[in-house]
């Protein structure tokens, strides 16, 4: 709860620190002084408050809450980069309309010779002034005016357009891939050998039981060896999400079904999911491996607890030890890990393949670019210190109901013997 909190607090202050830089480039740069600018300020600010609101009160059933305020994160996230990249295209812009509206400023004319009058006297006329006729200096606060309209116009099209595209792509199906391994250690006997492997389904506010039954009619038709459900199974307890989580039930593999859990598992009450997932048929691999007898040879497979645990016992950290110490080093083994980081533990002690989740892919380009800065692989197939490790973009997703470069995704691993 208090991890939750301080999420929250964090969002909060950097929402609000983008929402200041929304309502300048929004409002303030495209509006006058008036009603329409106070309007667009009282907007702004509902909105920032908005996204806070959602996360604290989806997490106390106000579920309400989630689709507007899950939305609107999605389009402030891509305004704020849209804006972001128009800011030096912008800047140019200004400098050449500063220096057009320079160069044609006013210029003064020499007085008219003085006339002669009636009586032999002369009067002198009052110097006058003129201005290149389109090109007066005033015009200058319209046209930047113009150019502050044109860059939020399509900052907002934008934003719009890639948020309506990337939900219509994430409630869609899980796509299905395969991917073939090669392992140096896996026998020739069991060359083929199949996992399917999901990870972050995030059963919530806005995912439900046929989320699942979806979910399970996809794996069941791989046919596969070994089910894998690498972590973040879920957004919320038992008692709001086991009716949801009840489908996993149906799963069927030749050779089990396993799961690990992630960082919202303990989120969500760590201790009663392990309980639940083990009542609907999943064997839980908490830092722990069992044996795979298949096709006349043996793989061990083992897992361990996220590595964001910090409790005891079903709820305590990641202990590699437990679940990869004193095994017979002829065996390859794959680990079940939900963070690839892990990898760079799992590599000291020789395994072969981790299957891991967590990153959605980045879910949001380009926000799989941050996502590298903490994980070593963020989709698909990578390697860390003589370490396959092997990515699933999860079949869910968190937050905003929206991916954009990276689709919800189950995977067949099918393991090779080299």
């Amino acid at each position: 709860m208090f991890a939750v909190l301080g999420f929250v607090t964090l969002l909060a202050l950097v929402t609000g620190l983008i929402h200041l830089y929304l309502w300048k480039r929004l409002v303030r740069d495209t509006t006058r002084p008036g009603r329409l600018r106070l309007v667009g300020g009282v907007t702004v600010l509902v909105l920032a408050l908005l996204v806070p609101a959602t996360m604290i009160g989806t997490q106390a059933g106000a579920y309400w809450l989630a689709w507007p305020g899950y939305l609107w994160l999605a389009i402030m996230f891509y305004l704020l980069v849209v804006l972001v990249v128009l800011e030096l295209p912008m800047v140019v812009a200004r400098l050449l309309l500063r220096r057009r509206v320079t160069a044609a400023a006013p210029t003064s004319r020499a007085p008219e010779p003085a006339l002669v009058a009636a009586g032999g006297s002369t009067a002198d006329p009052p110097a006058t002034t003129t201005t290149d006729a389109g090109a007066q200096p005033d015009h200058d606060p319209s046209r930047r005016l113009l150019l502050a309209r044109s860059a939020a116009i399509f900052a907002g099209l934008t934003a719009t357009g890639l948020t309506g595209y990337g939900v219509r792509t994430a409630l869609g199906p899980p796509q299905l891939d395969r991917v073939q391994i090669p392992l140096a250690r896996l026998p020739r006997s069991m060359d083929g050998l199949r996992i399917a492997t999901v990870s972050d389904i995030h059963l919530g506010p806005l995912r439900g039981r046929a989320h699942t039954e979806r979910i399970v009619a996809a794996i069941n038709r791989l046919d596969a060896d070994i089910v894998a459900v690498v972590g973040d199974m879920v957004d919320g307890s038992v008692a709001e999400l086991g009716e949801a989580a009840a489908p996993l039930r149906g799963l069927r593999s030749r050779h089990g079904s396993y799961f690990v859990t992630g960082n919202h598992e303990y989120y969500s009450g760590v201790e009663e999911w392990v309980r639940e997932v083990d009542r609907l048929g999943l064997r839980v691999l908490q830092n722990h491996r069992v044996e795979i007898m298949a096709r006349g040879g043996a793989l061990d497979l083992a897992g361990v607890n996220d590595a964001e645990a910090a409790g005891t016992g079903v709820a305590g950290p990641p202990d590699y030890a437990a679940a990869l110490g004193g095994r017979d080093p002829s065996r390859p083994v794959v680990l079940l890990a939900h963070q690839p980081v892990a990898a760079f533990e799992a590599a000291t002690y020789g395994v072969d393949l981790q299957l891991s989740g967590h990153t959605h892919g980045g879910q949001l380009v380009p926000f799989n670019y941050l996502v590298r800065l903490q994980q070593p692989v963020v989709s698909g197939l990578g390697e860390v210190n003589g370490t396959k490790v092997y990515v699933t973009n999860g079949a869910g997703f968190w937050g905003p109901p929206v991916r954009v470069g990276a689709e919800p995704q189950i995977t067949l691993v099918e393991l090779r013997s080299a």
